[in-house]
């Protein structure tokens, strides 16, 4: 999952694509990138870590230009190294620069047709970078000084012919404008916000998620559309076009369980108030499943649980407390590249308040369980803490399959509900008792708000995907792409350089 903004304003828009990307800081903590362009020239800086510490004042004020795009990362399969940081650059045709959330099923397919019949020429293993090169490829054919709104929206065209999976992409065309793109099931999300200033024009802002126009004062027009490409010229005047048909709006569920800041708005739905909705529904589960319970204590993980936890306890008529602190210093585990660091941030990163947990029966609220060693973990330090009893309750359904749009889940031999009863999970974290969401009730508590909206991608609970090409074979290739072992061979490999790039 990763972070994307991109702006064409009437004045520099450096420190606001800094001051957004922050704010999107919790999509992507392994690298961070801006790119901006003034007078047909291009100016980059992107590296390894969090946003603050990428960018410098010296690097601030070499970032020229009224134009630019921005990008957060996590790494996800074949790309997970310094190199593989974004916005990518390719200076043919015109000078192209792109920001990507998500992932192509058919990388590995359009990689080959990129090298043997559209002779490009890759330098990593990120998709991302194939994505780029096949907008370059479909640009070139245009073959005059300036492209218009029209070459953009069919060079946007051949990209949704040739490109599958899930993904959500800003590109900037150096000296015409920027452009935005969402695949047909819209499954990443995209928003476009406007905003109006004192005689001096229109700004336009694209992002991964609203709550980054809401802090830098944009007031948010709507989403781009599955299947819809928008462009802003460099002068602020706004095109749009769909591009192919919307199959199916599926955006990904995952996005409200976990991903998004609960004060965003992603396709016309809160996600607080999806959050609020699946406490209720899971309060409702546990009145059903345990009507006589002996709980004293709702506690949630903080801190994307705790909307949900507060349901939870207002519907069961329990107290609710925070019985965890944060160190707001380290990042989400669930992201980190590693499970070895994963496991060792955990108690670096909560600290149990013993008078909340002492003699008591607590009720542990998580959004979801994943490859289950932080909610083992965070178990102990809730007995370490006195409590008499730990339930645990996840506002998701088991994670039970690998996400192939984007969120880099573990392979299936790491997901701990991957094979496992419910019971079988209880006693792998160490619960005395384990209540998971139900995906249906899931599904009605994240749609409320929307009816337009039917479906979602809930893949990593069901096991069906919805761009309908993804086979056992691939998801066998994925599993040893995303392995540990296999992260680390990459991030030796490219840490010597990418490749035909010799750095003197």
């Amino acid at each position: 999952m990763c972070g994307i903004v991109g702006m064409v304003g009437v004045s520099a828009v450096n420190q606001r694509i800094y001051d957004a990307l922050t704010v999107l800081q919790h999509r992507g903590q392994d690298a961070a990138g801006i790119m901006t362009s003034e007078a047909g020239e291009l100016f980059m800086r992107k590296d390894s870590g969090l946003v603050r510490d990428v960018f410098q004042q010296k690097h601030m004020l070499k970032l020229k230009g009224n134009i630019g795009i921005g990008h957060v990362r996590y790494p996800t399969a074949g790309a997970d190294s310094v190199h593989d940081a974004q916005p990518f650059y390719v200076n043919s045709p015109y000078g192209l620069c792109l920001g990507h959330n998500g992932n192509l099923t058919n990388a590995r397919e359009l990689t080959e047709v990129l090298v043997r019949e559209d002779r490009r020429h890759l330098n990593t293993g990120s998709d991302s970078e194939v994505l780029l090169n096949v907008l370059a490829s479909e640009l070139q054919r245009v073959g005059t000084p300036r492209v218009t709104p029209a070459d953009v929206f069919a060079a946007a065209n051949a990209v949704y012919r040739r490109c599958r999976g899930g993904y959500a992409v800003v590109v900037m065309v150096i000296g015409h404008g920027i452009l935005g793109f969402r695949d047909p099931n819209g499954i990443r999300p995209l928003v476009i916000g406007k905003r109006e200033t004192n005689n001096k024009g229109t700004e336009w802002m694209l992002a991964s998620e609203s709550v980054a126009l809401d802090m830098l004062g944009f007031d948010m027009v709507r989403d781009v559309a599955p299947g819809e490409a928008v462009f802003i010229d460099e002068q602020g005047r706004f095109y749009a076009q769909q591009c192919i048909a919307m199959t199916r709006h599926t955006p990904c569920i995952f996005e409200y369980v976990y991903f998004a800041r609960p004060d965003s708005i992603i396709d016309n739905i809160s996600v607080y108030k999806a959050r609020l909705r699946m406490g209720e529904h899971l309060a409702e589960k546990i009145k059903r499943e345990r009507p006589e319970h002996d709980i004293d204590v709702v506690i949630p993980i903080p801190d994307t649980s705790r909307t949900s936890a507060v349901q939870v306890a207002q519907l069961l008529g329990v107290k609710y407390r925070e019985g965890f602190i944060k160190n707001r210093y380290i990042g989400r585990t669930f992201i980190m590249p590693g499970q070895e660091q994963r496991s060792k941030s955990v108690r670096s990163k909560l600290n149990a308040i013993d008078l909340e947990f002492r003699g008591k029966n607590v009720l542990l609220v998580d959004d979801s369980i994943v490859r289950g060693t932080t909610s083992a973990q965070i178990i102990d330090m809730a007995r370490e803490a006195g409590a008499k009893k730990v339930y645990f309750a996840s506002a998701a359904p088991p994670v039970r399959y690998p996400n192939v749009y984007g969120i880099d889940m573990p392979n299936t031999s790491e997901l701990v509900a991957a094979g496992h009863t419910d019971d079988e999970v209880r006693a792998i974290i160490g619960a005395d008792w384990l209540i998971y969401q139900d995906l249906t009730d899931l599904v009605h508590a994240v749609r409320h708000d929307n009816a337009k909206i039917r479906d979602f991608d809930t893949s990593c609970f069901s096991g069906e995907y919805v761009t309908g090409d993804v086979t056992p074979e691939y998801l066998k290739r994925l599993q040893g792409e995303r392995s540990d072992e296999a992260k680390q061979q990459r991030r030796d490999a490219s840490n010597r350089g990418p490749k035909s790039v010799h750095i003197l």
